[in-house]
């Protein structure tokens, strides 16, 4: 057993490493939730060559401000637009998931079968809980994109608006990450032991291993929080290489850390918690001095004291919690959920030991289809703005304007219903081959993850809803992404509302009948069949239904306008 005084001397050493060479790597990017309505036209800008397209661009962004809509529509995305804008995202979106996926794997692959069976039954709940914990907070991510990209596109680079709002986003990141560290390190005991359940928690060895686990991992909130804002930030900067260096570079400061740490020194879940802190405080580093270079003059980030011009302040911050927290909180419920559920299943560790199998290999597929998601919401703006600019000011006009009767709006709703179809197309061959590769694992070649023969059974049956749920993450990602984009979030907010309300009484049923594991993923494929329904039906029921009865009343050609989710059809 390593005592403190070693414990804290390998961690220092580790850190130290980590950030001397932290002062090599370049910086770590953009991670954006939502995208407004300028930052739409800071992406076409960067993702278009021509001054032509720059000034296109430029002038359909300010679409329906003077009452006019632009006389051209925008042609569609080109796949290099697409790839361009996709890559860094990606990098991005998969930095998380690798490094709990190979925190899992280091701790599957170590140690005996019986303590790689408990150490994974463990790790389960601890990395769910952390990376909860962290989730709730991303609004503040979604808030600095947008709000740098307002600025930016309105004063310019560098300027005291936008400078303000990097200093305002990394002073209230970096102090929620304080307040959240203090809370974890005082109670992350009792949670965790309400969140695994009091069966699980009699475990020998299970509620203390995922509890060390979690306090290690807190002292990098403060970091973890600063990470994501500054990445939005650079987003806005139009940024696109750092990221992909800086998560190369934090995943290999994780794989290092884990193979000293866990293999080599034997410290189990408290070795990749450390590993993963190490890594996190290395990306921080090398991002930090990314962004004094390119986001401000004076090379003050203003993490430590509050700024002092307050052009924008930290109320305007806190003022995007509510709305996105709602969608942030139906996710972390279901998952949440379902963990409780297969940790107080009979036959412990091994069922809450395959679910976390599972659980990661999903949360590491998911970013190859929430990518789909953001470019919906980078690209679709630049055909939705002009006209719902335009027919608001029309509206202003003549109180009579009806936007559904102007057949000046239909191209530009032909042009986003047209994109977010191509989109969809995009989406369900992305998922086939993800959900389709993801799904090898477990089915054949689950000695990857475990040496526990008992583990590796019991994960087969699995294979097929982690396919299921894989699968239709594609249209769910899809179809958010385009409703994010007409901001039509109460219906999201209530179709998340009412998934997470009907799962949990199903989970519960399986709890009390002492049910498989199988069962609650079972569960989670019907929950994801749900959402993508809802979300298609919302998006594409409308015009398909016109289409139809178009073609049944034989009335010619189907053009689709829609405005603010409601669609009908034009002849």
């Amino acid at each position: 057993m390593t005592t403190p005084c070693k414990l804290a001397m390998k961690l220092s050493i580790l850190l130290l490493l980590a950030c001397q060479a932290g002062a090599f790597a370049s910086a770590f990017h953009p991670e954006s939730a939502l995208v407004s309505i300028q930052n739409q036209r800071l992406c076409k800008t960067r993702l278009t060559s021509s001054i032509d397209d720059q000034r296109a661009a430029e002038d359909i962004s300010r679409g329906g401000a003077s009452g006019s809509l632009p006389r051209n529509v925008p042609p569609l995305p080109t796949f290099k637009q697409f790839r361009n804008f996709a890559v860094p995202c990606l990098a991005l979106w998969v930095a998380g998931p690798l490094l709990s996926l190979v925190d899992t794997s280091f701790i599957g692959l170590s140690g005996s079968a019986d303590q790689s069976a408990a150490q994974l039954a463990a790790l389960g709940p601890a990395t769910t809980f952390f990376d909860g914990a962290t989730y709730l907070f991303m609004f503040l991510n979604v808030a600095t994109t947008n709000l740098y990209s307002s600025a930016r596109a309105q004063t310019g680079d560098k300027s005291p608006k936008t400078e303000s709002v990097v200093r305002t986003a990394a002073n209230v990141a970096f102090r929620s990450g304080v307040g959240l560290m203090i809370f974890l390190l005082a109670f992350s005991k009792p949670l965790l032991k309400l969140y695994v359940g009091e069966k699980a928690a009699s475990t020998p060895g299970l509620l203390q291993s995922a509890c060390d686990y979690v306090n290690i991992r807190a002292l990098s909130m403060p970091t973890t929080l600063l990470l994501g804002v500054i990445q939005a930030a650079l987003l806005g900067a139009q940024d696109s290489v750092s990221p992909l260096i800086a998560i190369v570079y934090s995943t290999i400061c994780n794989i290092v850390g884990d193979f000293l740490l866990v293999n080599r020194f034997n410290m189990g879940l408290q070795g990749a918690a450390i590993a993963t802190t190490v890594a996190q405080y290395a990306a921080t580093a090398a991002l930090i001095v990314t962004a004094r270079r390119k986001l401000v003059r004076d090379k003050n980030l203003g993490i430590l004291s509050k700024p002092a011009d307050g052009a924008v302040s930290a109320r305007t911050f806190l003022g995007f919690a509510a709305p996105v927290l709602t969608l942030i909180l139906g996710k972390l419920a279901a998952f949440g959920f379902m963990t409780n559920s297969a940790a107080a299943l009979p036959g412990q560790p091994t069922p809450l030991a395959v679910h976390q199998i599972i659980l990661s290999l999903l949360f590491f597929c998911s970013p190859f289809l929430e990518v789909i998601s953001q470019t919906a919401q980078t690209f679709l703006p630049q055909f939705l703005a002009p006209p719902l600019e335009y027919a608001e000011q029309m509206k202003k006009r003549n109180s009579s304007y009806v936007a559904e009767k102007d057949t000046s709006l239909t191209n530009w709703y032909n042009s986003a219903q047209t994109f977010s179809t191509q989109l969809l197309g995009l989406g369900f061959v992305a998922a086939t081959v993800v959900a389709s590769t993801a799904s090898l694992i477990p089915a054949y070649f689950g000695h990857l993850i475990t040496q526990d023969a008992t583990v590796q059974q019991a994960v087969k049956p699995l294979a097929r809803y982690l396919w299921l749920g894989t699968f239709f993450w594609a249209p769910t990602a899809v179809g958010e992404g385009v409703l994010l984009a007409r901001r039509e979030l109460s219906f999201l907010a209530s179709v998340y509302l009412v998934s997470t309300a009907l799962l949990p009484p199903a989970l519960l049923r399986i709890k009390i009948l002492q049910g498989d594991v199988s069962q609650v993923w079972a569960c989670f494929a019907v929950f994801q069949i749900f959402r993508a329904s809802c979300f298609a039906a919302r998006i594409w029921g409308g015009p398909l239904l016109s289409r139809l009865a178009s073609l049944f009343r034989g009335n010619g050609p189907y053009r689709a306008s829609s405005v603010n989710g409601q669609s009908k059809a034009n002849k």
